[in-house]
């Protein structure tokens, strides 16, 4: 019996694709919308949302790779995976509770539903279909903080030297604001409210936490699996 089952593969197959165009197609109206747009124009690029996609969807055609052979898959792949998962998740979430209300009107892009709402959701599911048939310590859950530590480090490298992530601005997102009123580790009574540092800390802390519930979701789905797969095992050998 293979790793996946023939409904396993056929889901992730359509998962994957979905991914795929989704991430292409979004970035690709994102470069074009002109620098007028939120994340807009060639500037896009320098945004964790659209590296994030270029990630997933590299992942995916990766993972269709995988799924097809019907062999082990490297345990890397899995990890690697499931970080980006946890990361394109962080796009999601952040994009939908703290900067959609922001934008206003023009957060429903079609260029924004895709790489925000469609590629995180495609995502995640893709990963509890996959991870049936994986298995992934719990102890890797601490590695989902190292893309977005990443991030921030690129970002305050930009704001440091300069760098126009939107005209007139030095920054990606609100809350990696250096030289908001709030600084570093101070308060506010406008946006962004609480210092960049805070900000760092609880999405970090958030990052742990989903990483752990999707893995302890994961290691259920594959209990399961397995306990489905030897009862069918037992049932034919009788």
């Amino acid at each position: 019996m293979g790793i996946f089952s023939d409904r396993q593969k056929i889901i992730s197959y359509c998962l994957k694709i979905i991914i795929i165009v989704s991430a292409v197609v979004g970035i690709y109206l994102s470069a074009n919308a002109g620098r007028g747009f939120f994340m807009g124009g060639s500037r896009t690029f320098m945004y964790f949302t659209t590296q994030s996609n270029i990630v997933m969807a590299i992942i995916s055609a990766a993972g269709i790779y995988f799924v097809r052979r019907e062999k082990h898959i490297m345990w890397i792949w899995n990890i690697v995976k499931f970080v980006a998962t946890v990361s394109i998740t962080l796009t999601g979430v952040v994009f939908c509770t703290l900067l959609a209300p922001l934008l206003g009107e023009h957060a429903w892009s079609l260029h924004n539903i895709l790489t925000h709402v469609v590629v995180p959701v495609a995502s995640v599911i893709d990963f509890f279909v996959i991870a049936k048939s994986t298995r992934i310590s719990h102890r890797d859950a601490f590695l989902v903080i190292i893309p977005p530590l990443l991030y921030v480090i690129y970002a305050g490298i930009g704001y440091a030297r300069g760098w126009e992530f939107a005209d007139g601005r030095n920054y990606p997102y609100f809350f990696l604001n250096w030289g908001s009123p709030a600084g570093a580790f101070g308060f506010a009574d406008e946006l962004p409210y609480m210092g960049t540092m805070w900000w760092i800390f609880v999405l970090l802390i958030f990052l742990i936490m989903v990483g752990r519930f999707y893995l302890a979701i994961a290691d259920f789905l594959r209990k399961k699996n397995l306990k489905e797969r030897n009862l069918k095992e037992k049932n034919s050998d009788e």
